[in-house]
């Protein structure tokens, strides 16, 4: 009976899909007013998303790939109209301003097409390659240094959900993302640090161990890495995403490339300094998943000398849980290593007593309820 309910329900499925999206796609097409098509955009990749495999037919993706082209093209012939109007004569503070609000037209269309690309790699993988084939020589013309920067962050976006979603297939397009994903690291724009570091992090996840085809990009990325989370700036509103992009890409190189034995006391000192993270909720399980892992391995430059830094770290993790970057809801497993590693200092008297005397008093109350 639920097999035939499931029939019945993708069947229907399928039949309104194949209602709504002529219309759909036509609007894709036509649509010449910003924020109308940025809401068929939306829809677009939401269908994608929510349909999944399956209800895309080939001659559909045709359609869906030749929209997304004429999009593209357009945006990079409007920046080139851009260019040509700042060396006009005419080009005054009126005429920058209508650039301005083009651009951010423009950069709000781009990140609806970026949704759409990632709901395609996400619910396709690898298959989904040959299509993105038709439209790389967009995105790697928007990685060019004379680019603006909203081209920069999301061509970035795409190459990292290539690497996310289809690993496989990333070594073939890394001529194109690999050296740009390194200098955009230090952009002067947040966005396209995160998108950079975020990057560097999946490339480090999907292709790990000491014989990993990336582990020179990966370290050489570092100090790149640092020079953001060390920036007097980094901890600024506007920064912070970038910032703890980051960190975690140096987690998951330590974690994935690196190894934990491998490192030494300043380096690790010098990371859990850059802890706790305030906002990134979906990062947060890498980074303090990679603290996690120190400290169950006992690793003496983590917990100090004579486990002198426990307070510190038991700080770290409760301040994760009171700033909901760490949630039980959406990080069960982290939290149950949380509390795996805190229960049996608890039933120590002395010892908890200690770490409790360090601790501010909203860390108390929260650890008091556990």
């Amino acid at each position: 009976k639920q097999w035939y309910q499931r029939r019945v329900a993708i069947t229907a499925g399928r039949d309104m899909w194949n209602y709504i999206c002529p219309e759909l796609f036509k609007s894709l097409q036509t649509e010449m007013e910003p924020d109308i098509l940025a809401v068929v955009m939306e829809s677009v990749a939401t269908c994608v998303e929510v349909l999944g495999v399956g209800f895309i037919d080939g001659l559909q993706m045709e359609e869906l790939v030749e929209a997304m082209k004429n999009h593209l093209k357009k945006n990079y012939d409007k920046e080139e109209e851009r260019k040509n109007a700042r060396k006009d004569e005419d080009y005054d503070e009126e005429v920058e301003e209508g650039i301005e609000e083009e651009l951010d037209q423009d950069d709000y269309l781009l990140g609806k097409i970026a949704d759409i690309i990632h709901n395609l790699f996400g619910v396709y993988g690898e298959d989904f390659v040959q299509v993105f084939d038709k439209l790389t020589e967009y995105f790697v013309a928007m990685l060019a240094p004379e680019r603006p920067g909203l081209e920069h962050q999301w061509a970035i976006c795409v190459f990292d959900d290539l690497i996310d979603f289809a690993p496989n297939s990333a070594p073939k397009y890394q001529q194109h993302f690999l050296q740009p994903m390194m200098h955009y690291l230090t952009d002067v724009n947040p966005g396209v640090r995160q998108a950079s570091a975020y990057g560097v992090g999946a490339l480090a996840t999907k292709f790990p161990g000491t014989n990993s085809p990336y582990l020179e990009f990966c370290k050489n990325c570092i100090p790149n890495l640092v020079n953001v989370i060390n920036d007097p700036d980094s901890r600024e509103v506007e920064n912070m995403s970038a910032t703890e992009n980051c960190i975690s890409a140096i987690s998951k190189i330590f974690k994935h490339i690196i190894g934990q034995d491998n490192l030494d006391e300043t380096t690790v000192v010098t990371w859990l300094s850059w802890l706790p993270i305030q906002e990134d909720d979906e990062e947060s399980v890498h980074i303090y998943g990679f603290l996690l892992d120190l400290v169950e391995n006992n690793n003496v430059f983590a917990l100090g000398k004579s486990n002198s830094n426990l307070p510190e770290i038991i700080k770290i993790l409760t301040e994760g849980i009171i700033n909901k970057t760490i949630k039980s809801e959406d990080h069960p497993e982290l939290m149950t290593r949380i509390q795996d590693f805190i229960l049996p200092l608890q039933k120590n008297e002395a010892v908890w007593s200690a770490i409790l005397a360090k601790l501010p008093e909203t860390h108390k109350v929260l650890l008091s309820g556990q």
